[in-house]
């Protein structure tokens, strides 16, 4: 088949998603290794977005790949009131690496089935019908998942689901809680917890939040935000749910995200890195407390693919090869080296308005004048964009690009010489944008 003709047939016989059918223009890939994608015609990209903010170690690991065959030459699929090894085993890991007394999971298949269980969970648990949820957040394609979602994807899928509460957060689109970490933490919880008592605590089953935001701007929370956060729901005996599907498994130099507050959920929602996405898998954790409701109440949710035997394979030995080859560390090092080329490039080009990360989470946002306006504002987009994609794709590097901002996660197994052969190609093509930049 040649590369035209595998384009034409995806476009005719497939749907993309959250784009026109006709907009659509696919990156032929035809093999990857690494940090790098092939085309069919033998050309590399950098893959500076791990794909979906998801292979994190890299594409093509043997490790990997082997116990997938392993598992699939033992057991690929049995239902899910059966005991399996996999299923005992990657459980128990999962159990010895998340913090706290988060001991127990329910596997689905991805992270927004991991997010409909956790409210499913926490509604159950607690009799209480009402979630809050922030504007921006990402939290899955599903009906659920939709309303719990703040970005403009949403309203296409609305009404939906009753019962979700969105608020700001510490760190709104366009608005200011403070100047300082301690300002914008202390506003913010000042104003959620008026929000609570209008819709009634009592009526708040949980709030769900993604630790640090991905999609919606990369946003690590304010120093004391996760820690005063943790003590007003638990005051309200509100359950905190942390999304941890993008965020999680070393993604921002600690294993999980909630740790750098030192603080712990009551719910862990998690997908991405769990396999890498070298298969589909995603997993709700619960505290003892809420374990052990379950095991004397029912838990009225069910998977056809629950606890599926080839996903645990491949989400075992990817959470061993992120431990067993330091890529945590990998992170928080690579990290420094993303927040130096970021400085960098702020204080070279005028259209750089600012870059954020956290480990190798990063960011950067897009200016159209020296007082700060947004290139593209919220939803928007601009020409200079739409230019700036097509020059990183026509060079050899793969991200997001989104309204004024585009992305920098690669995977957690990039070398320093390798984001910088990112950050080069990035630094070439933003003198498109610098050109726009009025005076």
């Amino acid at each position: 088949m040649t590369t035209d003709e595998m384009i034409a047939l995806c476009k005719r016989h497939t749907m993309y998603t959250w784009t026109r059918g006709d907009d659509v223009d696919p990156l032929p890939v035809d093999t990857a290794k690494g940090v790098y994608l092939y085309a069919p015609d033998g050309r590399r990209i950098l893959d500076f977005n791990s794909q979906l903010m998801s292979v994190l170690i890299g594409h093509g690991h043997p490790r990997v790949i082997e116990a997938i065959k392993r598992q699939v030459e033992k057991l690929t699929y049995v239902y899910p009131g059966t005991a399996t090894e996999v299923r005992a085993r990657t459980a128990k890991l999962l159990a010895e690496i998340v913090p706290g007394d988060i001991n127990t999971f329910f596997f689905t298949l991805g992270g927004a089935e991991a997010n409909e269980n956790a409210v499913r969970a926490a509604r159950l648990f607690t009799g209480r019908r009402k979630i809050l949820s922030r504007y921006r957040s990402y939290h899955g394609g599903t009906n659920l998942t939709m309303q719990l979602t703040g970005d403009p994807r949403r309203w296409a899928n609305e009404p939906g689901t009753p019962g979700i509460i969105r608020v700001m957060d510490p760190v709104p689109y366009d608005y200011s809680f403070g100047d300082s970490d301690e300002e914008r933490t202390e506003n913010n919880l000042r104003y959620l917890e008026e929000i609570i008592q209008y819709e009634g605590p009592q009526t708040i089953a949980a709030m769900i939040i993604e630790t640090v935001t991905g999609t919606n701007g990369i946003l690590a929370p304010p120093k004391g935000y996760l820690e005063g956060l943790r003590a007003l729901l638990t005051r309200h005996g509100i359950l905190l749910i942390c999304d941890e599907v993008m965020c999680g498994f070393g993604r921002t130099g600690k294993m999980f995200a909630f740790e750098h507050a030192g603080i712990v959920p009551d719910i862990v929602t998690l997908a991405k890195g769990l396999t890498s996405s070298y298969v589909p898998l995603g997993c709700m954790g619960v505290n003892d407390r809420i374990a052990a409701h379950f095991r004397k109440n029912v838990f009225w949710g069910g998977l056809t693919y629950n606890a599926h035997a080839v996903g645990l394979a491949a989400a075992e030995a990817a959470i061993r090869v992120i431990m067993d080859e330091g890529l945590v560390e990998n992170a928080r090092a690579m990290g420094a080296v993303m927040r130096r080329e970021m400085d960098r490039l702020q204080e070279k080009h005028p259209s750089v308005r600012e870059g954020r990360c956290i480990g190798l989470f990063g960011m950067i946002d897009l200016q159209k004048d020296t007082r700060g306006t947004r290139l593209a504002g919220y939803n928007g987009t601009h020409p200079a964009m739409a230019r700036l994609a097509r020059f990183f794709r026509d060079n050899g590097l793969f991200t997001f690009v989104r309204w004024g901002s585009f992305m920098c996660n690669p995977p957690l197994c990039i070398t320093e010489e390798q984001l910088l052969e990112g950050f080069d190609i990035i630094d070439r093509g933003l003198k498109l944008t610098d050109d726009v930049v009025e005076s």
